[in-house]
């Protein structure tokens, strides 16, 4: 079987068991120490194809970008939801994630099954949590283009508002710049405050 193949198995083998409305789910920016948490969910029509949709993290931002739009257009459904860096700190990045992904689940008018990215919901449809599922999974994989993109803007936007981060540039992940930036010009509003790295930097252990 080949690739392009490989991707739609799930969602053709639960096709042939009956269930139509098959939405994948996913999140971003479980790991950043910098900005919101994004989890998607999309429904796609059942058959359908789309061409070079992969993991979001295997794409160039200039691919993810197009197969947003596309995805957009074609979807059946598409919802998303954005978790405060407030809440990522009071409840843990993977409870964060878990809410996300729940609430954009809860959003879709239709659903009869759902396919997470590694994931376990507490969700009144059935649910298969797969491992890696954004490489497996054609819905998780859309569901990853979404949160991604739609993360990666809000964080250009923060970048206007906080220039002195480069968030544009790293997303707010842990790099060996943003750390340096984070050392220099102390915690803003959009750190959070419950990763070691910030938390040093409050301690003044930095």
């Amino acid at each position: 079987m080949n690739k392009i193949n490989d991707i739609y198995k799930y969602e053709e083998e639960l096709n042939q068991q009956g269930y139509k409305y098959i939405a994948g789910c996913d999140e971003a920016g479980r790991g950043p120490m910098a900005g919101p948490l994004v989890a998607a969910s999309v429904i796609l029509p059942v058959g359908y194809k789309l061409d070079g949709l992969n993991d979001s993290k295997k794409l160039t931002p200039k691919k993810r970008d197009q197969l947003f739009d596309i995805i957009l257009r074609d979807a059946i459904q598409v919802e998303y939801e954005v978790i405060s860096v407030m809440d990522v700190d009071r409840l843990n990045p993977l409870e964060a994630s878990r809410l996300a992904m729940t609430k954009s689940v809860e959003r879709m008018k239709k659903v009869d099954y759902v396919l997470t990215d590694c994931m376990d919901l507490k969700i009144d449809v059935p649910y298969l949590s797969i491992i890696k599922g954004d490489a497996k999974s054609a819905s998780i994989a859309a569901a990853s283009i979404i949160a991604k993109v739609t993360r990666d803007r809000i964080m250009d936007e923060l970048d206007k508002e906080y220039p002195m981060y480069e968030f544009k540039k790293h997303k707010g992940y842990v790099t060996k710049r943003h750390l340096e930036l984070l050392s220099l010009y102390g915690v803003s509003a959009v750190h959070r405050k419950s990763y070691a790295p910030v938390k040093k930097v409050l301690n003044h252990e930095v």
